[in-house]
């Protein structure tokens, strides 16, 4: 259960956050996930909208690469709920199971060169907190500056979503799949 009150109806804001909330619902079709946490801090929720639209949605990085990233993240900070919300969509995007399975497994065996090189990035900052200069290159090379940037900014989105909802203890949604931790 999670350890504050889930925040899903715009009555349980006070009048001046509303439009908050009905961008958050603009945006996303409801409020769910780690914006029921978010709502507590309403100006925070907002901002955090607005940067997770981008990243998730509007963004030039393919879809395939951030699910990849979003994944690792919940893998590294054993995010239940985060998982839980990527793998349906990884499935809906192809991800092979062998590659859905060495992200929760933690290692990379079986996964196409491609994936694993956006696991071992996304590995690489959130276990060393940087990467090395070849690492660094060939990502470089491979997606350009603009989405490299925008795929270290989507690992960094989904820390802050991990964290939110292991520190407010947020269990996964109804049929998501449960990384066991």
């Amino acid at each position: 259960m999670a350890r504050l009150p889930k925040i899903t109806g715009k009555d349980q804001v006070a009048a001046k956050d509303h439009a908050v909330f009905d961008s958050i619902v603009a945006s996303r079709g409801a409020v769910q996930g780690p914006f029921t946490m978010f709502l507590h801090s309403p100006e925070l929720a907002g901002r955090v909208a607005h940067l997770g639209a981008y990243v998730r949605f509007e963004g030039a990085l393919d879809m395939r690469v951030r699910v990849l990233a979003a994944m690792t993240v919940a893998r590294e900070f054993e995010a239940m709920y985060v998982w839980g919300a990527q793998t349906g969509g990884a499935r809906r995007l192809g991800v092979p199971e062998a590659t859905i399975t060495a992200i929760r497994e933690n290692h990379s065996r079986g996964v196409s060169p491609e994936d694993a090189q956006i696991i071992e990035f996304t590995r690489a900052l959130l276990r060393r907190h940087r990467v090395d200069d070849a690492t660094f290159r060939a990502m470089q090379a491979r997606f350009g500056n603009d989405q490299l940037i925008q795929l270290t900014t989507a690992i960094g989105y989904y820390g802050l979503l991990a964290m939110t909802v292991n520190a407010c203890e947020l269990e996964p949604a109804d049929g998501a799949e449960v990384l066991k931790v």
